[in-house]
């Protein structure tokens, strides 16, 4: 039956040629095995190529070894798809190659070189607008614009540092535009008649008023012989209190105390030298003093929260250079209340310790056996509570060494630095 086959193929050669030529029909056309073999390959390159090019996106286009046989081929190397996006040239193919907005467009570009901007007048009629005096005027208090200071003063008192100062500013904008001088004055003798009432709620009110009385003066909203007019005539005690505080600032001004600076600087607006000094004049009026609520006080008045480590620094930098126990059980005295209120936080008090901690080898040449106090502190500090077991093994200590000299029967001397 076989050998009929082969016989039979051997008649019609044409026949079984029709047969290989029926296997390379795709979508009803006729391709040759050899155009086959040549359309797989070019795939093959491209996808190899698509492959590196994305490898080598940052460098532009890459044709590696592998792409050698679309090049032999004739395929077109693809661009790199990043290279297309830093490309600063027009992709429309038009242009004179110059940049993009005479050279202000762009990240980060504030308009073209040498360009000077002027002062944006403000559009009063920009529905974005808001201004107090205008909402001020837009009120019409009448005869009740003296009791705008009033109110805002008596909320002063209870606010920051800042605040008050925020409040001051605003006294001064609104006299001359809004308010009338005699309508500042109105103000101030209603706030002194209302002091006993205000001390109730705030015990500092009298030395506050008086602050804000000196402060209106050196802004010209109070004529310099308000005070003046008071002289033999108040029999309230916190009144008095305030007029004599405020006679003090002004004094003080004469002899070239600013009279803008009463209520100091907010924590972002002094230099860190300025905060260095703050804090270690506070410390030093509390071992003066031994004081621990004007302390802790003074140091909240700072409003410099994101600074205590420097106060934790500088305490114990005075531990390790003092000579008596005095400092030392004071200072621990301090950290340990100012770690119960919680105004030193976890994160303040540990950057505080790491910063002694990395700063004693220097120390330690100034100030001979801190490494043992050091060691002392931090373990009455860890007894306390004020930091953890984890922050009090960190604490460094110094090698000690070891002689022994000969005769002595093997015994080892004493620790010796």
């Amino acid at each position: 039956m076989d050998v009929e086959n082969e016989q039979i193929l051997n008649v019609n050669p044409t026949e079984n040629a029709g047969t290989e030529d029926i296997k390379n029909e795709i979508n009803g056309n006729w391709i040759s095995s050899s155009s086959i073999s040549e359309a797989r390959i070019n795939a093959k390159a491209k996808r190899r190529l698509r492959k590196n090019s994305s490898r080598d996106s940052g460098r532009g286009d890459s044709v590696s070894d592998n792409g050698s046989e679309a090049l032999r081929s004739g395929v077109t190397v693809p661009t790199s798809p990043k290279g297309k996006l830093l490309d600063r040239r027009s992709r429309s193919g038009k242009g004179r190659g110059l940049p993009k907005k005479g050279g202000a467009g762009g990240k980060g570009v504030w308009g073209t070189p040498g360009q000077v901007y002027d002062v944006e007048e403000v559009d009063v009629k920009d529905p974005n607008y808001d201004d107090d005096q205008e909402m001020l005027r837009d009120l019409n208090l009448g005869e009740m614009k003296s009791g705008v200071p009033v109110l805002a003063v008596s909320l002063a008192l209870e606010g920051k540092a800042s605040h008050r100062e925020m409040t001051s500013k605003l006294l001064s904008d609104l006299c001359g535009t809004v308010m009338s001088t005699n309508d500042v004055e109105k103000s101030f003798d209603k706030l002194l008649k209302d002091l006993p009432e205000l001390a109730l709620d705030t015990p500092r009110a009298p030395q506050l008023v008086g602050q804000f009385i000196a402060r209106a003066v050196g802004d010209g909203i109070l004529c310099n012989t308000y005070i003046d007019s008071y002289k033999g005539t108040v029999d309230c005690v916190q009144a008095r209190a305030a007029l004599d505080k405020a006679t003090v600032l002004l004094s003080m001004s004469r002899g070239g105390k600013r009279k803008d600076s009463v209520w100091g600087s907010g924590g972002g607006q002094q230099s860190v030298n300025q905060l260095v000094k703050e804090i270690d004049m506070l410390l030093k009026e509390y071992l003066l003093s031994g004081d621990i609520s004007e302390a802790e006080h003074c140091l909240k008045e700072l409003e410099v929260p994101h600074f205590h480590h420097e106060l934790v620094y500088e305490a114990i930098v005075m531990v390790l250079e003092s000579t008596g126990e005095n400092t030392f059980k004071m200072i621990l005295d301090l950290l340990k209340s100012l770690w119960k209120s919680s105004t030193i936080t976890v994160d303040q008090m540990k950057r505080g310790y790491e910063r002694i901690y990395n700063e004693i080898p220097d120390i330690n040449l100034d100030v001979p056996h801190s490494y043992s106090v050091l060691e002392r502190f931090v373990e009455e500090c860890f007894q306390a509570g004020i930091i953890s077991k984890q922050l009090r093994d960190l604490c460094p200590s110094r090698g000690r060494k070891r002689f022994v000299s000969e005769g002595d029967g093997g015994r080892l001397k004493p620790e010796s630095y």
